[in-house]
């Protein structure tokens, strides 16, 4: 059973129904509970970072993903997902994330529009760096993004893979079995479900 976040801001319809697609089982709940039994957890979101953090910290879910995660369950995030796991964000004063991965969330300075929204190229820092959920996955294919703040570790080591716009940022990271990705898999067709795919067979 795969556990999705509901913490009131996920794309969770879409997400739920890609997994159910691929044929596994899947539960859109806050319980921790639940949550704890999960074969892997997915954690989406589409809004703002000291929402996401105010509303996981407001349904007792914080302690429970840690737990999850340093017992060694696969773990996504997806785009606000994502950015959650990091140390910190700017978007809206500075906000503390879970700290999972060390670095902080920043927003895009330069000129091209922003929210960066629509099909962009992932690519591979070396063919060797790519994860296991990316290995049906072929360099430089396009995903879909939407979004007004990147993310940007500190250990370089993490990244699996960066996207251009206006320059270079990380758009997914691997730490164990914590993986992340700014794109959206879930609306990014049949790429997208060979992501989620690889992922579940981890579960």
């Amino acid at each position: 059973m795969i556990a999705v976040i509901d913490y009131g801001l996920g794309n969770l319809r879409s997400v739920s129904k890609a997994v159910e697609k691929l044929g596994v089982e899947v539960d859109v709940t806050d319980s921790p509970e639940r949550i704890e039994k999960a074969n892997g957890i997915i954690l989406p979101g589409v809004g703002a970072f000291h929402v996401g953090m105010q509303n996981l910290k407001r349904l007792n879910l914080l302690s429970v993903l840690h737990e999850t995660i340093s017992k060694g369950t696969p773990f996504l995030g997806i785009c606000l997902g994502f950015q959650i796991l990091f140390s910190q964000s700017e978007e809206h004063g500075i906000c503390n994330g879970m700290d999972i991965i060390n670095g902080k969330v920043k927003r895009f300075t330069h000129d091209l529009k922003i929210p960066h929204m629509g099909w962009n190229q992932v690519k591979f820092k070396t063919q060797n760096s790519k994860s296991k959920i990316f290995n049906e996955v072929s360099d430089n294919s396009y995903f879909y993004f939407v979004h007004s703040y990147y993310a940007e570790p500190e250990d370089q080591n993490v990244i699996i893979a960066k996207t251009e716009y206006g320059h270079e940022f990380t758009s997914a990271i691997n730490k164990g079995n914590v993986w992340g990705v700014q794109f959206h898999p879930e609306k990014s067709g049949d790429i997208g479900l060979n992501v989620l795919r690889s992922f579940l067979s981890l579960c």
